[in-house]
């Protein structure tokens, strides 16, 4: 039976890169693609793949963020994060929201195929170019100790700095999230004043500091 996977990057180019290698194997097949991490929530929801292989630096939705929805709502989707962020903090972040595998994008893609495995099997893959320290960090915690960035802020509050960040408008956050404007006006207020920041452009450089977006 194949291992169905949905490709997440925000790079077209490099999921087509991956969609080709993929094909080479006769066991794994690409069922879907997303640009955004709401996007490849969404997907998860409805094609219910054995994994999904993410990048962490999403627009809508980071990966870290995303990963946190697709499993909750699909506690059988193993997630794979494929990202250019070697950083304790991300990779801690990506455990603690439960993916199942943590890949450099400079990897070889032989390596990507052990993780698919791996991961199929019920185990933790980890590069081998991740420090020694971010293993022992996580495995010797004996409970999550939380989000690593923004540690104040709601999972709401988060997926709205972000799209501050990004530039949307007030109306435009609003109907993405299904909220009323007063709501999303509200969230701005309780984040600036649980940060200590005054500006839109604070609020920006605090989300790119803590990998809420790339703004590439």
């Amino acid at each position: 039976m194949s291992i169905r996977i949905i490709l997440a990057d925000d790079h077209k180019i490099m999921r087509e890169g991956l969609r080709a290698l993929l094909a080479k194997h006769p066991d794994v097949e690409v069922v879907a693609e997303a640009g955004d991490g709401r996007g490849v929530v969404e997907l998860s929801r409805e094609l219910n793949p054995d994994v999904v292989v993410i990048d962490i630096a999403m627009p809508d939705l980071n990966g870290i963020d995303a990963t946190r929805q697709i499993v909750k709502q699909s506690p059988g989707v193993k997630v794979i994060a494929l990202s250019m962020h070697s950083d304790r903090k991300f990779v801690k972040e990506m455990l603690s929201a439960g993916a199942s595998g943590y890949l450099l994008k400079d990897a070889a893609f032989e390596e990507l195929d052990t993780a698919l495995h791996t991961v199929m099997n019920n185990q933790t893959y980890l590069s081998p170019k991740i420090t020694d320290t971010v293993v022992k960090d996580y495995v010797g915690s004996t409970k999550p100790k939380g989000p690593l960035y923004s540690p104040v802020l709601s999972a709401r509050e988060r997926e709205v700095l972000q799209l501050i960040a990004e530039g949307q408008t007030t109306r435009d956050i609003a109907a993405k999230l299904y909220l009323s404007v007063k709501t999303v006006e509200t969230h701005r207020k309780q984040i600036m004043d649980k940060l200590g920041l005054d500006s839109v452009a604070e609020l920006t450089k605090y989300a790119v500091r803590e990998g809420l977006t790339s703004l590439e």
